[in-house]
């Protein structure tokens, strides 16, 4: 019999006791916490949809791995045995581990730009990467396809460049000012969208010709391939490690959060293709930054556990089951009227929020609002991506304001049943059904870089 969504191909094995406290702590937990989720206390929240980063659970493969740890300061066998990984999947030449995503973009972004006001292009930046390039004097300009801002209607890729943007970005400012093209995959802030392996060719042929350098933010490369395989009629007939493989050859750096698809808790990735004088420009920035070039802010046993967890994600089981559980919320929320990004990505759902609430401002953070409005009627924590992720203009200081102001749900990997999946649609459908009734938020405090980690707000009365 075929199922309508996938089994997980897994049992469980060990498990965390979870407490939904009452209405009354949750508002009292809100409120404490500046009507800022990332504030809340984890023992306040049910269900948390926070971030997939680092919050997954680790298999017995990968716990009996951190046994396996050479906790040396340098030359550490357990580097040797992820470096043999990394090159293994990805066909780069030199690797470095960094204690995870940002990590690996503050030693490389800041070590391509040559002087001030260089551009990064990206099909969507995320948050850690924009700051980055800001902070490092560059930057960051996005290019994303128009079907990325159109959440009710069917597109395979919308997490796809728009190569005549690109192109005409590239045209305005001259090549000597592009410091590189960052291939976002999947494409988090559009909404975890893969893109196409016909559009990053495309992609990379425009930057050999003006001799641009790309680079794969590649925290989610796996889904990535594996949405190539399922939606790419071309590649049906290929694995997902050969289709990684192929993806991988079409940059130049690597940078990853391995604490996504690295199935980690903590842990991320530098891989040069072949560039040696970069290598060592970035091997002289992680020592003072993250550490020895050989554990880069990483225990042997991290190293360890990373090296399995590379391994796994490839797994074509895995990825059937991990996207079908995205799929299975999304369809829970559209049968029930819940404007959401349309179809689901590969590592949360995100609910289009600026649809949902219309009355709400941009400035007031619609999607802002409706994640305390979650937590408050469940425990179930998510996140905002829109308008105040996006920050302010650092040239005006003007609030940016994002095409989309999207709440995402998102699904740390083989963590929650979907009976939890059940538990937080229905939360989310209740807060739907009064939406008019939600009201934004203004600041009462606001961090001047990556401002929705850390500001505190209140309800605009």
């Amino acid at each position: 019999m075929k199922q309508a969504y996938s089994i997980p191909p897994y049992k469980i094995k060990m498990i965390e006791p979870i407490h939904l406290i009452d209405r009354k702590a949750r508002e009292r937990s809100l409120e404490s916490a500046g009507y800022n989720p990332f504030k809340l206390k984890s023992n306040d929240v049910f269900i948390d949809l926070l971030t997939d980063s680092g919050t997954g659970a680790m298999s017995h493969f990968q716990w009996a791995a951190l046994m396996q740890g050479d906790e040396s300061y340098a030359g550490s066998s357990s580097f040797y045995r992820l470096e043999e990984v990394v090159k293994d999947i990805t066909g780069y030449q030199y690797i470095m581990p960094a204690h995870q995503g940002r990590g690996a973009e503050q030693v490389v972004i800041p070590a391509l730009i040559d002087h001030p006001g260089m551009i990064f292009i990206s099909n969507t930046h995320f948050d850690t990467t924009r700051a980055h390039v800001e902070i490092a004097g560059g930057v960051a300009l996005d290019s994303a396809i128009k079907e990325s801002c159109d959440t009710e209607h069917y597109h395979p890729f919308k997490g796809n460049f728009d190569l005549d943007v690109l192109r005409s970005i590239i045209e305005k400012y001259g090549k000597s000012m592009i410091a590189g093209i960052i291939m976002t995959v999947t494409n988090n802030s559009v909404g975890g969208q893969p893109v196409s392996m016909e559009n990053l060719h495309s992609v990379k042929k425009i930057a050999d010709e003006y001799g641009i350098r790309c680079i794969i933010d590649g925290a989610r490369y796996a889904e990535n391939s594996y949405f190539v395989k399922l939606r790419e009629p071309a590649y049906a007939n290929k694995s997902v490690r050969e289709i990684a493989k192929e993806l991988f050859s079409l940059g130049d750096i690597f940078l990853m959060s391995a604490k996504k698809d690295g199935l980690v808790n903590i842990g991320g990735i530098i891989a040069i293709r072949s560039d040696f004088d970069l290598f060592r420009k970035c091997q002289t920035r992680i020592v003072p930054m993250e550490g020895f070039p050989t554990y880069g802010g990483l225990a042997g046993r991290d190293m360890e556990a990373l090296a399995v967890g590379l391994e796994e994600a490839l797994s074509e089981d895995y990825l059937a089951y991990r996207l079908d559980e995205i799929r299975y919320l999304g369809d829970r929320l559209l049968s029930a009227g819940v404007p959401i990004q349309y179809p689901t990505g590969g590592h949360a759902v995100f609910v289009d929020c600026g649809k949902m609430c219309p009355h709400i401002p941009y400035d007031q953070f619609p999607a802002q609002a409706v994640t305390n409005e979650l937590y408050l009627e469940g425990g179930v924590r998510a996140v905002e991506i829109g308008s105040l992720l996006l920050g302010r203009d650092p040239s005006t200081g003007i609030n940016r304001k994002a095409d989309l102001e999207l709440m995402r749900l998102t699904i740390p990997r083989r963590t929650y049943t979907f009976a939890h999946l059940d538990y937080v649609a229905e939360c989310l459908i209740a807060v739907y059904k009064r939406r008019n009734s939600i009201k934004g938020v203004k600041f009462t405090y606001e961090s001047p870089i990556l401002r929705h980690f850390t500001s505190t707000f209140e309800t605009v009365e």
